[in-house]
């Protein structure tokens, strides 16, 4: 799927676009469980939609990309 495959754990490969924005977070390879706890704690993030579209998240991003 676009080349993700090597992005998430094992398990979420192959799965939908769809799918994967509804998954735990867990399912982005390098995101552990103890990584989605603090995630959770922090920002009320549980899925990767949640994380894709957090706020403060994307407002770095926006600076990042102006500032390169």
């Amino acid at each position: 799927m676009l080349g993700l495959e090597a992005k998430l754990s094992k398990d979420w490969e192959g799965k939908s676009a769809q799918e994967l924005a509804d998954a735990p977070v867990t399912a982005i390879q390098g995101v552990s469980e103890g990584d989605a706890e603090l995630l959770l704690k922090a920002f009320g993030i549980k899925t990767v939609r949640d994380f894709g579209t957090n706020k403060y998240f994307r407002w770095a991003n926006s600076i990042v990309t102006l500032a390169d």
